[in-house]
C-alpha cells in the first residue's frame, strides 16, 4: 500500500462518524485546482506510512473510532485497496471511500462484495466540460457516468460533490450537473479556497452569494443539495 498520510482522528471525513484518515499516492486525474499535488505530482517523494503500522493503530483505537475515510490521490488505483478495506473492517470499522470514479470496474467490485458503507464521489464538471476541469486528454466520459449509476443503484450511503472553481466553472456547468444527477442523491457544493499544496494557484472561490445562487439552481433536479463549510 502506498500510504502517504495518515489522520488518527477527524470529525470532518466521514459524515456522521468518529473516523480516521488514509492518503494513498497516485491519481489518474490532474486537476489544477488539487489541493494533494504532491500525492499527484511526485508520490515517490513523499514518505510512506506502512500498512501494519496504520493497521495496528486502527486495532487500538477501534474501541474510539467508528470508520475510517480512504482518500488520495485516487485510491482505486492501487492493487492492494480490496485486502486493505477487508483488514479494516475485521477490526470492526466501517469504509468511507473517496473516488474520481475513473475505475468503476473497481467500485463495482468493492460494492458487491459488500466492501463499502460510504462512498463519496467527485463529479468535476457538466459532461462537455469535464476533460477541461481534470486536466485529462482523452478522457472517456462514459467511466464516469457509469461510476454515478453504480454508486446510485449500489451504494449503501453516498454523496456526489462538485468543488466550484471560479474560472472553471460557470452557471451552465452547475445546470448542467443538476440535469445530469437529477434525482434524489445526496449532493454536496463545495467553494474553492486557496491552499499551500494547489497544483496551479491561479484560482479562487465563488462568493458566497454566487454559491448560494448554485444551490437555488441545483434544488430544482437535485432536492438533497447542501453547501459544505462556512455558508451552510
Amino acid at each position: 500500500m502506498e500510504i502517504h498520510g495518515f489522520q488518527k482522528t477527524t470529525l470532518l471525513d466521514y459524515p456522521g462518524h468518529l473516523a480516521a484518515t488514509v492518503f494513498l499516492g497516485r491519481c489518474n486525474f490532474c486537476c489544477p485546482f488539487c489541493h494533494n499535488s504532491s500525492l499527484v505530482l511526485a508520490p515517490e517523494k513523499v514518505e510512506t506510512i506502512p500498512a501494519e503500522e496504520v493497521l495496528a493503530t486502527l486495532k487500538k483505537r477501534s474501541g474510539m473510532l467508528e470508520g475510517v475515510c480512504i482518500t488520495g490521490g485516487e485510491p482505486t488505483l492501487n492493487p492492494n485497496l480490496r485486502d486493505f478495506i477487508g483488514r479494516i473492517r475485521d477490526l470492526g470499522l466501517a469504509v468511507k471511500l473517496d473516488s474520481n470514479g475513473y475505475k468503476p470496474e473497481v467500485l463495482e467490485t468493492l460494492l458487491k462484495e459488500k466492501m463499502l458503507d460510504y462512498v463519496a464521489m467527485d463529479v468535476k464538471g457538466a459532461k462537455d466540460h469535464y476533460q477541461e476541469i481534470c486536466g485529462v486528454r482523452n478522457l472517456d466520459i462514459s467511466r464516469i457516468e457509469a461510476s454515478v449509476n453504480i454508486i446510485s443503484e449500489m451504494a449503501p450511503d453516498y454523496e456526489f460533490r462538485t468543488t466550484y472553481v471560479k474560472g472553471l466553472h460557470t452557471e451552465e456547468d452547475v445546470r448542467g450537473i443538476g440535469e445530469w444527477l437529477a434525482g434524489d442523491s445526496t449532493y454536496y457544493i463545495q467553494n474553492y479556497k486557496e491552499g499551500p499544496e494547489v497544483i496551479s494557484p491561479v484560482f479562487e472561490g465563488f462568493s458566497e452569494e454566487e454559491i448560494r445562487g448554485f444551490k437555488d439552481i441545483l434544488l430544482k433536479t437535485l432536492p438533497n443539495t447542501h453547501i459544505r463549510g462556512d455558508y451552510e
